[in-house]
Formats: C-alpha cells, structure tokens, sequence
C-alpha cells in the first residue's frame, strides 16, 4: 500500500476518534483536541493527493478511498456540529444528499468499468467545507481572541459551503451524464 493511501487511512481512523472528543465537550482540552485532530487530518488530505500526483501513485484504491475518507471526516464532524447547535440540519441533510448521489453516480460508472475520480468543483467544495468546519470547532473551542473571528465567518461559511455543494453535485452530473444514458 502506497503512502498516499495509508494517509486516508490514517484520515478515516482519526473519525471515531474525533467524534469521542466532541462528544466530551465539557473538558475544554477535548475541545481543542478536536480542532488540532480535525486540523492535521484535513492536511493529510492535502498531502495525500500532493504525493499521489508529485509521485505517480495514482490508484484506483486510492480515487475510491480519498473522496470516502473526506466523506467521513467532514460528514462526521457536520453531525457533530449540528448535535451542538452550531450547524443546521439542512445544510448537514444537503451534503449528505449531495455525496450519496454522486456515489450513486460512481456506482453505475463502476458497473461500466469506468471510474469518476474527484473534479476540480469537488476539491474545492472539500476544501470550503473543511474551512467551514474548522472556523466552527475554533468558535467551539471558545479561543479567547479567535473567537469573534470564527462567529463572523460561521454563517458566510456555510452559504459557500451550500452553494459549492449544490454547484458541484449538478457538475459531475452533468460531467457524467453519458454514464446514466446506458
């Protein structure tokens, strides 16, 4: 297994781990434990395809596990988040919407012995939603002078978050439309 792949590993195995920290929010250690955890997870995201790409390790393993990995992570701390009252539900209910169509989508592309790799629209929706997530768990980490900063950016993040989700979705259905036509 090449490294790229471990580090999505090592992405999806930080998930219950995070989700334990959030649920102990009471210790203010757990809470910042869960932004420094969430933090270097999302930098393994960006090293792993870093590394794919800069070494030619490209995998199909990899451009399944990558986007399953994101998936988990964000999906997982969105629950959290909206069970502390600071996201709303609607917005967890439409990425979730979102990503269990476009793997609907690679479904069928799989059964056509095609696979649909993560598009630039994608990446960037990844990278807001992890932008909005850590300003959130820094506004629920109760950071003394980041704290302010965080709030202003919490509902400016989420509509960014909602419109690349949406735009993205309609994207690779429209990307891959032919795949639905068989």
């Amino acid at each position: 297994m090449n490294w790229p792949n471990r580090l999505s590993l090592i992405r999806i195995a930080s998930v219950p781990v995070l989700t334990v920290l959030l649920i102990m929010d009471g210790l203010p250690w757990a809470r910042y434990a869960a932004l420094l955890l969430f933090i270097l997870a999302a930098i393994t995201d960006f090293v792993d395809g870093w590394m794919a790409r800069k070494y030619n390790i490209v995998t199909n393993f990899g451009k399944f596990l990558d986007p399953v990995a994101d998936k988990l992570l964000v999906l997982s701390t969105m629950i959290m988040l909206t069970w502390h009252g600071l996201l709303p539900a609607w917005l967890v209910v439409t990425v979730l919407f979102r990503e269990l169509a476009v793997d609907g989508l690679r479904l069928v592309a799989v059964e056509q012995g095609r696979v649909i790799a993560a598009g630039k629209l994608g990446k960037l929706k990844t990278i807001l939603q992890m932008v909005m997530l850590i300003a959130h768990l820094v506004y629920f980490a109760r950071f003394p002078l980041l704290q302010t900063l965080a709030r202003w950016l919490l509902v400016p993040s989420q509509l960014a978050v909602l419109v690349m989700t949406v735009w993205s979705g309609v994207d690779y259905f429209v990307r891959n439309r032919e795949v639905l036509h068989d």
